[in-house]
């Protein structure tokens, strides 16, 4: 089964772009919207309608396979990047991508991924394919080769990548957006493994002294208790390097470790993951920061983990992340690792190590890039996945959820038929 043609079309994205410089440099929620000028360069306001840009591979068959190219919502930071602008990219992907692609085994996805990954920058007018249209490439070709081989994406990705998929779901991670509290209280109910992210991306979220996240997770913890003994989650929330500068460095200092020892009574008895606790000025400074902060909690017999995902963006700066041992958890966020076959690399470098792999992403993605990363989740057994894409949790968590239920339940049956075919 050869691939015969390839389309781009722009489309919408699940949530928005935000210029995340400036709303920590003081941009003003009105409404939904934001009120300020825009930092990052690229955006024309601080909060853009997000957009994907929708790939098709159209097989010998008539098979139509396909994916999403999607860009985080705050895209620019942090080292990720630029603004994903989908129509931009319509001649690429329909120029130099479909001139590598078409005429391909569409069953090779390994070798496929690889091609894509390694096309002549001069062709694409850059120094390399953007983040997001490598992630949405490969998903369509992730999609072809399942398709071809009548088998799950998981299944092809365990035998490119020599893994035992995992056989229950992977726990999930709900993230509230800003309605925090009243989602919380959604997931809660639903039993939600991993919850609530929480969405404190500004110091008048986190309170001036850190005061606000304390009561926050002292009422979550209240809240789930009260769900009964059944449901034991782990909290989870991401302060987007506010901390930073609530405390600023040295990051082991007594009154550093002493509020996050306030943070784990809040939390308790629920373990808590803290991500980005701070945001330096490159992806050394993070490392160092992140390794300070981590051992002097473990000096202090601090209970909290920590979660990278400023400048952990690419498989190399994961590798790093990892290699030094300077968080307990990775975000391995795949929009911004490029083709997908990068994210499962990059869970699979976590293995055999002190660090978890977090299979995470944005709520700026879409229904088809969440699918397809629910197969790197199974196929490589991560620690959790985000529950994605938009930001009212419920339609997220039922996707991923979904899709990893359905996939597992159709790997139950093969395996039952190929028994069955061998007796």
């Amino acid at each position: 089964m050869r691939i015969e043609d390839v389309r781009a079309i722009p489309g919408v994205s699940g949530f928005f772009f935000d210029d995340q410089r400036a709303i920590k440099q003081g941009a003003t929620q009105d409404g939904f919207d934001y009120e300020g000028d825009p930092v990052t360069p690229g955006f024309e306001r601080v909060r853009e309608a997000g957009e994907c840009l929708i790939v098709e591979l159209e097989l010998t068959d008539g098979t139509v396979a396909r994916g999403d190219c999607a860009a985080v919502q705050y895209s620019g930071a942090g080292g990720r990047d630029p603004l994903f602008r989908a129509a931009e990219y319509v001649p690429v992907v329909e120029g130099p991508v479909a001139d590598a692609l078409v005429g391909r085994d569409a069953t090779a996805f390994g070798g496929n991924a690889t091609v894509v990954e390694s096309l002549d920058p001069a062709k694409t007018d850059g120094d390399r394919l953007h983040t997001a249209v490598r992630y949405g490439v490969s998903q369509a070709l992730l999609n072809a080769a399942a398709r071809a081989s009548h088998r799950t994406p998981t299944d092809v990705l365990a035998e490119a990548y020599g893994t035992v998929p995992a056989d229950e779901p992977v726990p999930v991670f709900g993230q509230s957006g800003d309605e925090r509290y009243a989602n919380a209280e959604k997931m809660i109910l639903k039993g939600v493994p991993v919850l609530p992210h929480g969405l404190f991306n500004s110091v008048e979220k986190v309170g001036d002294d850190g005061e606000t996240l304390v009561e926050y997770l002292d009422w979550l913890a209240e809240r789930a208790t009260e769900r009964g003994e059944a449901y034991d989650p782990r909290f989870h929330v991401d302060v987007y390097g506010v901390l930073g500068e609530v405390f600023g460095p040295p990051y082991d200092r007594e009154e550093v470790v002493s509020y996050f020892e306030e943070l784990r009574a809040a939390a308790s008895p629920y373990p808590l993951q803290v991500e980005g606790p701070m945001d330096a000025e490159g992806r050394a400074e993070q490392i160092h920061a992140m390794a300070e902060l981590r051992e002097g909690l473990a000096s202090a017999g601090v209970d909290v983990d920590l979660v990278a995902d400023e400048w952990c963006n690419t498989l190399d700066d994961v590798q790093a992340f990892v290699d030094t041992g300077a968080a307990d958890v990775v975000q391995v966020k795949a929009p911004d690792l490029g083709g997908i076959q990068r994210s499962a690399e990059a869970v699979r470098y976590c293995e055999g190590t002190d660090t978890r792999a977090y299979l995470g992403g944005t709520c700026n993605e879409t229904v088809t890039s969440a699918r397809a990363c629910a197969h790197v989740a199974l196929a490589t057994n991560a620690a959790q996945v985000l529950a994605k894409p938009g930001m009212g949790f419920d339609e997220g968590f039922m996707v991923v959820t979904n899709e990893m239920r359905r996939t597992i339940a159709r790997r139950e049956a093969d395996a039952a038929t190929e028994v069955t075919a061998d007796d």
